[in-house]
């Protein structure tokens, strides 16, 4: 059969046109097999055979609407579909010679099909990359949603790093360990100490060298950080930043072994002011019954750390807030006994006088929002009755219900004092990342307190009777359901809340940190009486002063009477026999256990 030659246009425009829209929709490769078929023959291009109707080019003046891809409307018209009323309409805008084109395709020759075959590939990759391209536009206006969406999530909680020695704070023999470190800095301070370093040191890399790094060196030989064999230079090698590392570690720093102006501050105290503070916390502890055991929790409130020590290890330890210097965190000797799933929190009197009369003030909705209920000898009471220009509230009890938001967060771990302070969760865990943390009202904030529970939960019966136990799934899931539970453990363990500003570990490493509550700091000097004439010369005009001030025991802050004086095991002191402090004047009356001062405060008021 032979094949039908292809009818010539009486219009070369019209064809050339049609053409170039062709090879337009086909793509590059049939633009290149185009453009060489017309070169070759030194002619017009011929007109390409047709597979199926073509979009042309709108006529002038026609909108950039319809110049939109029509590869659909054309699949569908080579199958003989009818044609829209809208492309009908711009098929009449058209030449007479373009609509004959679209409506009447002409046969494919035989010479053309293998061209066809490659403009029908070139079209369906060319569908193709069109179809991703318009998915890819598609999903566009999803990504900042999606965007917002993880801007909405929580951040993950961050925990600042606590020390990983093994060595616990407090054991039976820290009293002891102690008082040889006091000896051994009270020779080093009448040696002469150590030289202070100057603080541009901070700014000293690994490998530099400077001048005072001999100096330097000295301190960290003196207190063992660095062997008494390490090479002398003045340069600031690898075994000296080891030794750096291992004195940070000592003095609750991040041991990374580069020299900070925190680092520097520390090598700067005093060999005196050392001595003062491991005598000083030895003489805290004196007199103490503290009930060790095979397992116990140290909470040493200097180093606002909690211990779980089993074996006379530690086995976890976790970051802690403790009381601020105002509302101090009291020395404690107790028991753990039970924990308290979804706990509500009664708020302290001091908290309603100090902090939630004035909100009601300024707010009247502050309870409402913090759900906090009043509660009375006949129920609930509403707080539009009660009037918050006096302090009537005080006579009444505020409970805040539980809840996420609650000031004790999901966990209490209750342990009876008379203090009435205890370990807990908070929904303020942002603070746990802070290298300061001295915030609380008196009570002990955990970081990681699921952990720690599951830790004093060991041997204690699970929620699903005998053998079983309380993992963090059972954990998880008894705090899920929002009530209120109380797990009474089987066997009480030991707490305690100690002031170590200074303490020795069996390894005869001495630790220090910082004197937050201002302890060790010794009294003044007790006053003449009169008795004695002063010296020639002294200023006799002067009065005498008062009688020395005791300092006020941890956690007096939070009492409205007077707190009395601490027990002598209390005050600080120095190697051998403490100095006698004189008595004041009038002693205050002891406060009944009952009345208590020192519980953690409602977030939103900080």
């Amino acid at each position: 059969m032979v094949p039908v030659q292809p009818r010539r246009h009486a219009r070369p425009h019209a064809a050339l046109g049609a053409g170039l829209s062709l090879l337009a929709l086909l793509g590059a490769p049939g633009v290149a097999l185009a453009q060489g078929t017309g070169a070759a023959q030194g002619g017009p291009a011929p007109v390409p055979p047709l597979a199926a109707p073509v979009a042309v080019p709108p006529a002038a003046g026609e909108t950039a609407k319809s110049q939109e891809p029509r590869a659909p409307e054309a699949k569908g018209e080579a199958k003989g579909a009818a044609v829209k009323p809208a492309e009908a309409k711009r098929a009449e805008t058209r030449p007479a010679e373009t609509r004959a084109t679209e409506a009447a395709p002409e046969p494919v020759p035989a010479q053309g099909k293998a061209q066809d075959a490659r403009a029908q590939d070139a079209k369906a990759q060319d569908s193709k990359a069109s179809d991703a391209r318009s998915a890819e536009t598609k999903s566009q206006p999803a990504k900042p949603q999606e965007a917002a969406k993880r801007s909405r999530e929580p951040a993950p909680l961050v925990y600042a790093k606590v020390s990983a020695d093994p060595n616990p704070t407090l054991t039976p023999r820290t009293f002891l360990d102690t008082l040889r470190a006091a000896e051994r800095y009270a020779a080093f301070a009448e040696a002469g100490g150590w030289e202070r370093l100057p603080d541009d040191l901070a700014r000293l890399k690994p490998g530099e060298r400077h001048p005072a790094i001999p100096a330097l060196r000295h301190h960290l030989t003196l207190t063992g950080d660095l062997p008494a064999d390490a090479p002398a230079n003045d340069r600031l090698d690898p075994p000296l930043v080891a030794a750096i590392a291992a004195f940070q570690a000592r003095h609750g720093l991040p041991d990374s072994g580069i020299l900070g102006r925190l680092t520097i501050n520390a090598l700067n105290v005093p060999a005196a002011v050392r001595q003062r503070q491991l005598a000083a916390s030895a003489a805290r502890l004196m007199g103490s019954k503290f009930p060790f055991g095979e397992r116990y929790v140290v909470v040493n409130i200097p180093s606002a750390a909690v211990e779980a020590v089993e074996n006379g290890a530690v086995t976890r330890r976790y970051v802690a807030v403790v009381g601020s210097p105002d509302k101090a965190t009291p020395s404690v000797e107790t028991r753990i006994t039970d924990i308290n799933f979804n706990p509500t929190w009664t708020v302290p009197a001091s908290v309603v006088k100090n902090e939630i009369i004035p909100a009601m003030r300024k707010n009247p909705g502050y309870l409402a929002k913090n759900r906090i209920r009043i509660l009375g000898p006949a129920g609930e009471v509403d707080p539009t009755r009660i009037d918050w220009a006096g302090q009537k509230a005080v006579n009444y009890t505020l409970r805040q219900d539980s809840g996420l938001d609650n000031s004790l967060g999901q966990v209490r771990i209750d342990m009876p004092n008379r203090f009435a302070v205890y370990m807990h969760d908070t929904p303020a865990k942002s603070l746990f990342a802070a290298s300061v943390r001295f915030h609380s009202h008196g009570c002990v904030r955990v970081g990681q307190v699921k952990e720690l529970v599951g830790w004093l939960l060991q041997g204690t019966d699970g929620p699903n009777g005998p053998g079983t136990s309380w993992g963090p799934i059972e954990i998880e899931t008894g705090i899920a359901d929002g009530e209120r539970r109380d797990i009474k453990l089987t066997k009480p363990i030991p707490v305690t809340f100690v002031y170590l500003t200074g303490f020795a570990t069996p390894d005869g490493k001495a630790h220090f940190r910082d004197d937050i509550y201002n302890l060790d700091t010794p009294a003044p000097e007790p006053a003449a009486t009169g008795a004695i004439p002063p010296a020639a010369g002294a200023d006799a005009a002067k009065p005498a002063p008062a009688t020395a001030p005791v300092p006020p025991r941890p956690g007096a802050a939070h009492d409205a009477k007077p707190a009395p004086a601490r027990a002598a095991a209390a005050k600080p002191a120095t190697v051998g026999p403490p100095p006698v402090r004189p008595a004041p004047a009038k002693p205050s009356p002891e406060r009944p256990v009952t009345e208590h001062r020192s519980l953690e405060s409602v977030e939103p008021i900080r």
